[in-house]
């Protein structure tokens, strides 16, 4: 086939140059018949419809499987035949297909049918318009670092897709008690209530989600916050994430923009300061259709929020409990001491989003402590790392592990002798071997004092350092930090 500056050519030859087919075909070099064809017919545009090739369509074996089909769309789904089913049943009447070839004519024919033709609806999405004061709430799993050991924190991100704003406060669960927590933190910092907010079918706050002909149903614990505070709860239908779409998106712009890698915290307290800071800032950025900033669209939105009750609205839970004979309770899955707790046979168990306390009968604290999920840790893999870090000395310095690292084990290390750098992680790796991270750096001066006896080096050995001047330093350094 021709392509279409060949063509045009052949016809200003032919027209406008008076030239014979014959030279045309000689000139293109092509057959006369095709220089014809082009030289004296119009090229006109026809509409083409696609005809179905091949034995499925040609042949009798389509019309075969439709005809199971539609006699299976009669039964019970777990009655139905599959696939290969139909398969075996063709090459018993001589089929000489393969067995994808039954399976694509499947595909297509089912295609836009449902399972009752009398039932079909439309699959399509709709393309969502938010007003505003409309919120969406979720939580997302990220990762920081604390006391030298990696923590899961449970992030509670909510949105508001009028602005695209988001609010996230770090929790240590999904519990309840988490849950009303992040979210009067997050009222607090967006200065309202949103109107309606839409949540997943979480256990915190579903007991039962909707189904064919049964609207939600809220736990009376959520309903009673949401009451309070006046908004109306909404939540997705099963297995329809799509329905928050903005906050889930959120979720993953939070992690991959304001906390990976996982940043060095001193509680979850600081984590929501920093998280705080970054998403104010974001606020400069333009709408990515409204073309202006979210912060002007946040300053309209503000004027629909709800006001904040007068009261405070306290967040706790309360349970009985009872002691075993070593006088243990259950909470989040942990077994706890309780000072004389088998001495009562019912103790009531009060539980906050980061701490509880344990009451008796008579009115008295047993205990009172932070919960156990407060101090989960995973121990960071130094190991692999160090000798990751021995293969290539210099990556010590860009490394995203080098953050983690204790403040006397860091100076150690980062020396600009690479061969001392690598004497001394060899050094760290032997000690991981029977000590922790947090052990070696609280015993840092004598294990250190210990190897050079050992060694028996010299005083103006570089592994000599006068530790002392370094935490004078390191300790101004805070109370400057700390002045500002």
């Amino acid at each position: 086939m021709l392509t279409m500056p060949e063509i045009n050519s052949i016809k200003v030859l032919r027209n406008d140059k008076s030239l014979s087919v014959n030279e045309i075909a000689r000139i293109h070099n092509i057959n006369w018949r095709t220089a014809k064809k082009y030289a004296d017919h119009e090229q006109i545009p026809n509409e083409k419809t696609t005809v179905k090739k091949g034995m499925m369509y040609e042949e009798k074996w389509g019309q075969i499987v439709i005809d199971w089909l539609l006699e299976d769309q009669k039964l019970k789904k777990k009655s139905r035949r599959k696939n290969n089913q139909l398969f075996s049943s063709l090459q018993e009447m001589g089929f000489p297909g393969s067995y994808r070839t039954v399976c694509n004519f499947i595909q297509e024919w089912r295609e836009g049918r449902d399972n009752s033709e009398e039932e079909k609806f439309d699959k399509n999405y709709e393309r969502l318009i938010h007003p505003p004061a409309e919120a969406q709430l979720d939580f997302g799993l990220m990762e920081a670092v604390k006391e030298g050991k990696y923590i899961d924190v449970h992030c509670l991100v909510m949105t508001l897709p009028f602005s695209n704003d988001a609010y996230a406060v770090p929790l240590p669960g999904e519990n309840q008690e988490c849950l009303f927590y992040g979210m009067k933190k997050m009222f607090k910092q967006l200065g309202g209530v949103p109107r309606k907010i839409r949540i997943d079918n979480m256990k915190t706050a579903v007991v039962k989600p909707r189904g064919r002909g049964n609207e939600t149903e809220f736990t009376n614990e959520f309903m009673q916050f949401a009451n309070f505070y006046g908004f109306e709860p909404q939540a997705c239908n099963p297995y329809s994430g799509h329905e928050k779409g903005n906050v889930e998106n959120k979720v993953g712009y939070i992690r991959y923009n304001f906390i990976t890698p996982a940043p060095v915290i001193k509680d979850l307290q600081h984590l929501t300061e920093l998280l705080e800071k970054h998403l104010i800032a974001d606020r400069d950025r333009l709408h990515y259709e409204k073309h202006c900033t979210i912060h002007e669209l946040v300053e309209e939105e503000n004027q629909y929020l709800l006001a904040f009750p007068e009261e405070d609205y306290p967040v706790f839970k309360e349970k009985k409990a009872q002691a075993n004979k070593y006088g243990e309770i259950v909470i989040d899955k942990v077994k706890v001491y309780v000072p004389q707790g088998y001495n009562y046979s019912q103790l009531t168990l009060i539980t906050y989003w980061d701490s509880f306390k344990v009451i008796s009968p008579h009115g008295e604290i047993l205990l009172e402590d932070f919960r156990p999920y407060m101090q989960r840790g995973r121990k960071i893999p130094w190991d692999s790392i160090l000798k990751s870090w021995l293969t290539k000395p210099r990556v010590v310095d860009y490394s995203r592990h080098a953050a983690y690292l204790p403040g006397r084990i860091a100076e150690y290390i980062k020396v600009t002798n690479h061969d001392i750098r690598k004497e001394r992680m060899k050094w760290l790796l032997s000690l991981l071997s029977t000590h922790e991270m947090s052990e070696i750096n609280e015993h840092f001066y004598e294990l250190v004092a210990k190897q050079s006896m050992e060694l028996q080096e010299p005083k103006d050995h570089p592994y000599d350092i006068d530790w002392a001047k370094y935490d004078l330093l390191q300790k101004f350094t805070n109370m400057a930090g700390e002045a500002q």
